[in-house]
């Protein structure tokens, strides 16, 4: 079984719109922005509900800081900019007047990992999942768009492909890719599970425990560095239960540069002929 878009879209272009429908429906959402509404489409709630849209400029410490007390308020709060900059630029006020008091703020980070491209080294994003991961009460979403049809549940790993021989677990801009191996895998006879990690708090452990199970051997790919990502995560869930030969297909201890996304990700080895290669490495790992 595959599922796959048909058409290719920016998730941030779902998030405007996804707030105006909440909001329409009921939920007392309020949207704080710091001067990049118009790039993460908050400023499509913006034009709905300008009375529930607060700017702070380029300021994101302060962004948070207005978000949680509106949080603190009783209001749903929804902060969002490019990842480099929260949880990157303000990770402590994140942690001090968000995690620790535990409010229920929204925070969107787009823009993530190298694919952001000619922006360069201090607009990509790789730190982003392990940072907000380390924080308690924390729930970390990294979606991929589907068709009307899908319904997202939390914690909840999505399978994409069944397979016998070998699980590739995938997050964000790697799920395609993922997909792309393992109908090429499929050629040379390697049955290839795939699993899209959408949730990384809470992790789907059942699904990577049967996974392990099941197939013997797995493959993580992320946009992302492995040695605190998806692979450091999902490797303590698969030590700890059922261990079994694992790859890691992603940033390994290294910044990426400018350039565009397809050559970015083809220099630094995050694409479907990647997976392939580590794929075919764990193979040789495994237990028959």
């Amino acid at each position: 079984m595959t599922l796959a878009p048909t058409t290719m879209a920016a998730t941030r272009e779902a998030l405007g719109p996804t707030l105006v429908r909440l909001r329409e429906e009921g939920l007392d959402i309020v949207v704080v922005d710091a001067d990049l509404g118009v790039s993460t489409t908050a400023r499509v709630f913006a034009a709905a509900f300008p009375e529930r849209f607060f700017t702070v400029g380029v300021a994101e410490q302060n962004m948070i800081g207005v978000a949680a007390g509106l949080a603190a308020a009783g209001k749903i709060a929804v902060a969002s900019t490019f990842a480099v900059f929260a949880p990157g630029r303000c990770f402590d006020q994140i942690r001090i007047s968000v995690a620790h008091p535990h409010l229920n703020v929204k925070l969107i980070g787009s823009h993530g990992g190298i694919t952001v491209g000619e922006d360069g080294i201090s607009a990509q994003a790789i730190e982003d999942l392990a940072l907000v991961c380390s924080l308690v009460g924390f729930r970390v979403i990294v979606p991929v768009i589907h068709d009307d049809t899908y319904r997202f549940q939390l914690g909840k790993a999505d399978l994409l492909r069944r397979g016998k021989d070998v699980t590739v677990i995938a997050l964000g801009v790697m799920v395609k890719p993922a997909l792309d191996a393992a109908a090429s895998l499929q050629q040379e006879g390697i049955d290839c599970r795939v699993l899209n990690m959408a949730t990384l708090r809470p992790l789907d452990e059942e699904a990577i425990v049967a996974a392990a199970r099941e197939t013997g051997a797995i493959v993580t790919a992320e946009e992302h560095l492995v040695h605190c990502g998806l692979g450091s995560m999902l490797s303590q869930v698969v030590t700890a239960t059922h261990p079994v030969p694992m790859g890691f297909v992603g940033m390994k201890d290294r910044y990426a540069e400018s350039g565009s996304p397809a050559q970015l990700l083809e220099k630094y080895g995050l694409t479907a002929d990647d997976i392939i290669r580590e794929v075919r490495a764990v193979l040789k790992r495994k237990k028959v």
